[in-house]
């Protein structure tokens, strides 16, 4: 078997193999990959991202988690799996290892540093390449299985580990994550026109804290800008996927372990996977 029978872009890409620099799996067949970037950090990339994944899940598909943030990998904590950890097994008399992911409540399999090291707590002080070389391992060392979709949680900005992600993953397509603010759709930015200089498709932007929702009217209360999420979509120049809203029920089920069984149940999260779904076409 080639690397483009494994490969998520074969027939979708004009490369050949004896040319082509994307990375596939070793352990498994992976027939989406999406990416969920933002340009910075606090706007709830890596919630965007299990939202999404618990929703994929859901209407019956087989997913998977790929924490790409490595020196702040927190997809363990959201799923609730942060006191288990991966297996790591030796090949043969080799070097090489596999990484058997943890799987969550609903089945979502997941990979992240912090499922490998002894204590979750445990700083990774690395510099660059040493992060992207662990980074590209986990992708193509672990046993995913049959995959519909793999998400990748990718560390905020423009840096190694996006360019690596970019340019060496058969990228479907990535979600961009940013909240109503102009100072950080002015940074989102940044990784939009990135994405567009590597030739990388954008789904759309999901406007993450757009506002709160009072709970006896109803009302929708803009807390960060007055201006509409359409508005910020139309200023990235991407679709908008949908508008998400503060939701302390939602941080509380994380703090308890249950955001999957949340998640699964409230309505609202359904407006993201209908977008998505709608854009991947």
């Amino acid at each position: 078997m080639s690397n483009c029978d494994s490969c998520p872009s074969k027939g979708k890409c004009d490369s050949k193999e004896s040319s082509c620099s994307k990375l596939v799996p070793k352990y498994g067949r992976i027939k989406n990959i999406i990416g969920v970037i933002s340009g910075k950090g606090g706007v709830g990339k890596s919630t965007v991202t299990g939202i999404l994944a618990v929703q994929l899940r859901k209407a019956g598909y087989k997913v998977g988690v790929l924490d790409g943030d490595i020196t702040g990998p927190s997809m363990p904590r959201f799923f609730g799996i942060n006191e288990k950890r991966a297996e790591i097994y030796q090949i043969g008399n080799t070097e090489e290892v596999k990484f058997v992911p943890v799987e969550t409540s609903f089945g979502i399999k997941v990979i992240s540093l912090n499922l490998l090291t002894e204590e979750e707590e445990q700083p990774v002080i690395w510099r660059g390449p040493v992060i992207t070389g662990v980074l590209t391992q986990m992708y193509t060392d672990t046993e995913w299985g049959d995959l519909d979709y793999l998400l990748i949680d990718m560390p905020p900005g423009t840096g190694d580990v996006a360019l690596t992600i970019m340019q060496s993953i058969p990228l479907e397509g990535m979600v961009v994550v940013s909240t109503p603010q102009e100072m950080v759709s002015m940074i989102v930015k940044k990784v939009v026109i990135m994405a567009e200089k590597l030739n990388v498709n954008i789904l759309g932007v999901v406007e993450n804290m757009s506002y709160v929702q009072c709970e006896k009217c109803g009302e929708k209360i803009r807390v960060f800008s007055k201006k509409s999420a359409e508005e910020q979509a139309k200023y990235l120049g991407i679709p908008l996927i949908s508008e998400m809203p503060i939701n302390l029920n939602l941080v509380e089920s994380m703090e308890k372990g249950e955001a999957e069984k949340f998640v699964s149940q409230y309505e609202e999260y359904n407006k993201l996977l209908d977008s998505f779904k709608r854009l991947c076409k």
